[in-house]
This record gives structure tokens, sequence and C-alpha cells, in this order.
């Protein structure tokens, strides 16, 4: 049996994307027009997020007002991968390819306004840039008196993503969900 969420009660409906007939700024959608508080049902889950994207899609290509539509992903986890070690040596790597990103940025500013050898204060800069990234870099890893000496990348990951739709439109979801594909029409000759 499907789920219904409900949104919050108020003037306006104002609440975040999750509920589809909101608008995530709050007040009116684009356009003006009020909404009333009203239900949201699940028509689909999926475990992958492609998955679920590939059926809004599907739905948008039959002309269902994505616009009602909301991708949840449910029991939502922060994964953690550890890319490897972090010393001195690599924070002063890292602080130097930032600080020479820097440096260029501000040398090309600086010479758009140089009257001769404007190429003499991109390189200073870049220089100084890299310079000064490496020594920030390797002060403010010794800064952490080797609490976190390792690299990591960080993500979210969910173990369903939940296609739900407004409650009036659902019957029309599922229905569009469940035809079988139909072969793309050939253009006129």
């Amino acid at each position: 049996m499907p789920r219904t969420h409900h949104a919050p009660q108020t003037d306006r409906n104002i609440n975040s994307t999750a509920f589809p007939g909101g608008h995530p700024q709050g007040g009116d959608p684009p356009g003006g027009r009020e909404t009333a508080a009203h239900g949201t049902t699940t028509v689909a889950t999926y475990p992958e997020y492609l998955d679920a994207q590939r059926a809004v899609d599907r739905l948008s290509d039959a002309g269902f007002p994505v616009d009602r539509v909301a991708i949840i992903g449910e029991d939502v986890r922060l994964v953690e991968r550890v890319l490897g070690r972090m010393t001195v040596g690599r924070a002063a790597l890292a602080g130097a390819g930032t600080g020479g990103w820097f440096g260029l940025l501000v040398g090309v500013l600086l010479g758009i306004f140089a009257v001769a050898a404007w190429w003499k204060v991109v390189l200073f800069a870049i220089v100084a840039g890299l310079v000064w990234g490496a020594v920030f870099g390797a002060i403010a890893h010794a800064a952490t008196g080797g609490q976190r000496d390792f690299a990591s990348a960080s993500t979210l990951q969910a173990a369903t993503y939940s296609l739900v739709v407004d409650a009036d439109y659902a019957d029309r979801a599922r229905q569009l969900l469940t035809a079988p594909d139909q072969p793309a029409p050939r253009p006129a000759q």
C-alpha cells in the first residue's frame, strides 16, 4: 500500500521541494497561484538514483507535470572514503596548488593594467601564490596536531529513492510508469 505524506497546514504552502506542490523559496510558486496544503503519494521506489531519474524523464517525455514530482532518498547515510595518508608534504603540495591558481587569478587581474611586461606580473603572482599556499598548507596541517592525518571524500548515499507525486496525479503517474515502452515516433517524410 503506498504511503501518503502530508504537507504542514499553513496559509500558503511554503514547504520545501520534498513536497512537490511547494516552492523552495516559500510563498507563491512561479505564476503566482496559491497552493493549498495537500498530500503526496509514493508511486515507485528504486534502488539507485539514476533509476528514479530515468522514471522522471519518462514522465516528462509523456507530458506529465513533473513539477508535481519529487525524488526522496530514504535511509540516507554519510560515506567517507579514505583516499590516503595526509602528511605535511602533501598538505604543502595541496596548498601550493590552490595558491598557484589564486596567484594566476590575481596575476591576470593585475596584468590587465600593466603597461609593459604583463607576463612578468602574472608569473610573479603565480610563484608568490605557490610559495604562500605551500607555507599556509603546511602550517595548517601541522596545527591539527595529528588529529586528522588522512585525506578523504564524503558522499551521501540513500538505501532507496522514492518517487513521490501529488496525490491528485498519482494514478496517472503509476499508469505512465507501468506502461510498456513505446517506440519513438518516426519523423514525417
